[in-house]
């Protein structure tokens, strides 16, 4: 079986979130850190229906989980500090 290779961008389409680099960026710094004992998941910026896809992506291991991984890595770094 040959995986998909999925892009940033079109795991945010996918979640019916504006695609392009400026909204994901404003997206990521607008919640991100998300809280250690928080599954990406259950997040509360999720719709159900966003929810119930990525919880359906890593369960399944499916094509898009290698991208949901790095969109939950994303959302758990530290915003970056602005220099004073």
């Amino acid at each position: 079986m040959e995986m998909s290779h999925h892009r940033f961008s079109d795991l945010f389409a996918q979640l019916g979130l504006r695609s392009d680099p400026a909204s994901i960026q404003a997206f990521i710094s607008g919640h991100a850190p998300l809280a250690p004992g928080v599954l990406l998941a259950d997040a509360p910026f999720w719709t159900a229906a966003q929810a119930a896809l990525l919880r359906e992506e890593l369960l399944e291991d499916a094509d898009w989980a290698e991208v949901v991984d790095q969109l939950n890595a994303a959302l758990r770094a530290p915003a970056p500090s602005h220099p004073s």
